[in-house]
């Protein structure tokens, strides 16, 4: 553990949990905040999650930061860690039920690509990476074996049962059919010429030279003259070195007064005189392909995909809220448990 998360673990030791009313034994070392089917879990257990919760959530925390500072972190935090708590334990509890393990052969294999996956060599190196993280083997394999339980009970319990039928992905394809279709796409030539100095301080004589330069480069255009060696030779822009080539652009990536202009344009047309902030630009119209939109056939697997992510989430929920409700949770601190209500309320709210 660093120094950020140690200062975290002192602080939230010192303050408390931002939801806990102090307690008045200062003798008792273990407090047990609630027990899910007479599983226990603690006040310590909650301090070291929330030091994980918000390294995971990128907050940073200042050593010199008041207590109210703190609590107010460990406030954004603590209710829907408490909820994912409870979940972890009747998932793992049901796991158990089913007589879900991992064994010797999985948690090496699992060890070996943790280790591939963080470039670790040696067995110096992965007890320094525990040591790093103030975690013994048997505690990773112990934490391991939970997310195996827990995934083996979602994939057979939730997962498993979802399916997307053709009619429910048609659906889907109908109603986010602008997601299946590519923009109208344009591809560019310009030709710009600069006032040949910062808009703050042009001058009425700048904006004339340019003005009037453009035009006659405009005249050669119109008289046939090469527009990309017109480009290469007189342009301003770093386009030039591309014969002032630009694009493909999207038509929605261009300024609505440009959008219009090129809208009513044909390959090989050329623009007027544009005035920007910084000179005029003459842009010719290369090419353009219309927005298309993407067959059903062809874009299915993606749509099923996308289909059976919302479905997933919406039965696990259905499935944690059928076990939460089978199970026997009783609380020892009332502050946890409105924070636990609180997170409830949340996922709901973010589920529904």
């Amino acid at each position: 553990m660093n120094f950020l998360h140690r200062s975290i673990a002192v602080a939230a030791l010192a303050v408390g949990c931002a939801l806990f009313v102090a307690h008045p034994h200062a003798e008792i070392i273990e407090q047990i905040l609630v027990k899910v089917n007479g599983e226990i879990f603690t006040k310590t257990d909650l301090e070291s999650r929330q030091i994980v919760a918000l390294r995971q959530s990128g907050q940073q925390f200042d050593p010199k930061a008041s207590d109210v500072q703190l609590r107010k972190m460990l406030d954004d935090v603590t209710p829907q860690l408490i909820v994912n708590v409870i979940d972890e334990i009747l998932l793992v509890q049901r796991g158990r039920e089913l007589g879900y393990s991992m064994g010797d052969d999985q948690f090496k294999s699992i060890l070996d690509s943790i280790k591939k996956d963080n470039k670790i060599e040696s067995e110096e190196q992965f007890q320094a990476a525990l040591k790093q993280e103030n975690m013994t083997l048997p505690e990773l394999r112990k934490t391991l074996e939970k997310q195996v339980i827990i995934s083996r009970v979602q994939q057979n319990e939730v997962l498993g049962r979802v399916a997307v039928s053709d009619d429910e992905a048609r659906r889907y394809y109908e109603a986010h059919k602008n997601e299946f279709t590519s923009p109208r796409t344009v591809t560019l030539r310009e030709i710009f010429v600069s006032l040949g100095a910062e808009t703050a301080a042009a001058t009425v004589a700048n904006d004339t030279a340019a003005r009037e330069k453009a035009a006659k480069i405009r005249e050669r255009l119109l008289a046939g003259e090469s527009f990309e060696k017109l480009a290469a030779d007189l342009s301003d822009s770093p386009s030039r070195t591309n014969a002032g080539l630009i694009g493909p652009l999207s038509l929605s990536d261009l300024s609505a007064e440009v959008r219009a202009t090129i809208e009513a344009m044909k390959p090989g047309d050329i623009t007027d005189l544009l005035r920007s902030p910084r000179g005029y630009q003459i842009l010719k119209l290369e090419s353009a392909s219309e927005a298309q939109v993407t067959p059903f056939e062809q874009a299915r697997d993606d749509i099923g995909n996308r289909v059976f992510t919302d479905k997933r989430k919406e039965e696990l929920q259905k499935y944690l809220e059928k076990i939460r409700a089978q199970a026997i949770i009783e609380w020892k601190n009332q502050d946890i448990r409105k924070a636990y209500e609180q997170g409830l309320q949340q996922a709901r709210a973010q589920h529904s």
